[in-house]
């Protein structure tokens, strides 16, 4: 029983990880970063999310983000965003995992 939650926390980890990545990319992209700029981005967004626990520091790391550059977005609607990339990092982790 230890295990399965120890793999379960694990892969729950990578999932958030990935996400965070993907929603990094993202807001690059909004922000017309691209290439080294918006993978380095990327990295920016996953590791906000070690600041607290949750996943209000990302969000409020990517809506800062958006506003200081102009492009206000709601909370909203970025966290159906991420809700949509959680599922979209999870299928990533199990076509990688076959």
């Amino acid at each position: 029983f230890e295990n399965k939650f120890k793999r379960d926390q694990d892969l729950q980890f990578k999932v958030n990880n990935r996400r965070n990545r993907l929603l990094g990319q993202w807001v690059a992209a909004q922000l017309g970063k691209a290439g080294p700029d918006a993978d380095a981005y990327a990295k920016e967004v996953v590791m906000s999310d070690f600041e607290k626990a949750g996943d209000d520091d990302v969000l409020q790391k990517v809506l800062a983000d958006l506003t200081a550059a102009g492009k206000p977005a709601e909370a909203g609607a970025v966290r159906k965003q991420m809700d949509k990339l959680l599922e979209d990092a999870k299928q990533q982790l199990m076509d990688e995992s076959k």
